[in-house]
């Protein structure tokens, strides 16, 4: 891991509660990810997601394995507390890796509105 040093990166999607849709948001998200920071499995230390409560029907770490990501990384998943105004339908996920550079968020399907900061 020459030239690589411990970073980690954040992203969000936001999904309808459906398995499908999960599915597809997750590796939406993850294809993105991935191709923007140039991340290889091998190099991450875990992934962890959190969901907001009205996600239910799939565990978003089984939808990233489905995609065909991380399959020797370790996964967590656990719930957002529930605040006033919370964004709803909404997946976060935490990547730590060994990467060159710093790598970069990614906010998509409507959860670019909680890093209005990133907004291009």
């Amino acid at each position: 891991m020459d030239n690589k040093r411990l970073y980690a990166v954040r992203g969000a999607t936001c999904s309808k509660d459906s398995p499908f849709e999960i599915e597809k948001s997750i590796k939406t998200l993850f294809d993105k990810l991935y191709s923007e920071n140039s991340i290889l499995d091998e190099n991450l230390v875990s992934i962890q997601f959190t969901i907001t409560n009205d996600i239910k029907s799939l565990n978003p770490a089984t939808a990233l394995r489905k995609a065909g990501y991380g399959s020797d990384v370790p996964l967590f998943c656990s719930q957002e507390p529930e605040i006033t105004g919370m964004l709803k339908n909404c997946i976060r996920v935490l990547i730590t890796g060994y990467f060159e550079e710093k790598p970069k968020p990614v906010y998509i399907n409507g959860a670019e509105v909680l890093r209005p900061d990133l907004a291009k």
